[in-house]
């Protein structure tokens, strides 16, 4: 024997099981959905995890710490889940670990082979984007700062032509929303 308020709660766990909702809420359309969707942040680390480059567009947090601090978390953060994945996959991990996301954000990774990697957090909404990221790294580092001579490498990247570009490029993204934020 249940009682009425054990009779709600079955009820209406029986309706969830069974796909009966409530209260229908409007689906947002494919426009809607990419107007929600932007673009937070870019990481560019070298091999021994030197901050190469730093981006934000739309990030509403600030973490409250020097940005040196900051990319330090970063970088042990992505050595850590690189490490984790590695050790713990099923698989073998060809191409290692892409991404991951939390409540708030997806974070999108793509190293080298030379052990650059790119890192750019994003909204939930964003699928993968490994194309985005090889084409930030080999059309957009690789042409205007490892191919300049008056770019040195292993140091912050100050080549005001990259900074330029890349910002460009990252707002002609589709899933870049300008009212985002």
């Amino acid at each position: 024997m249940t009682s009425p308020a054990q009779d709600t709660v079955l009820s209406a766990a029986s309706s969830f099981w069974s796909g009966e909702s409530y209260t229908r809420m409007p689906r947002p359309s494919a426009t809607d959905w990419l107007k929600q969707m932007t673009v937070h942040n870019l990481y560019l680390f070298d091999r021994n995890g030197v901050c190469l480059h730093y981006s934000e567009w739309h990030r509403k947090k600030q973490a409250g710490i020097p940005k040196e601090e900051e990319y330090k978390l970063m970088y042990g953060m992505l050595f850590s889940i690189r490490s984790f994945v590695s050790k713990m996959s099923p698989l073998d991990m060809k191409d290692g670990f892409l991404a991951f996301q939390t409540s708030r954000y997806k974070l999108h990774y793509y190293e080298t082979p030379t052990g650059i990697k790119v890192v750019m957090n994003t909204d939930l909404g964003v699928g993968p984007i490994r194309d985005v990221l090889h084409h930030i790294y080999s059309a957009l580092y690789v042409e205007l700062v490892v191919k300049n001579p008056l770019c040195p490498l292993g140091q912050t990247v100050q080549s005001e032509l990259f900074r330029s570009r890349l910002d460009s490029y990252v707002r002609s993204l589709p899933f870049f929303s300008a009212r985002a934020g």
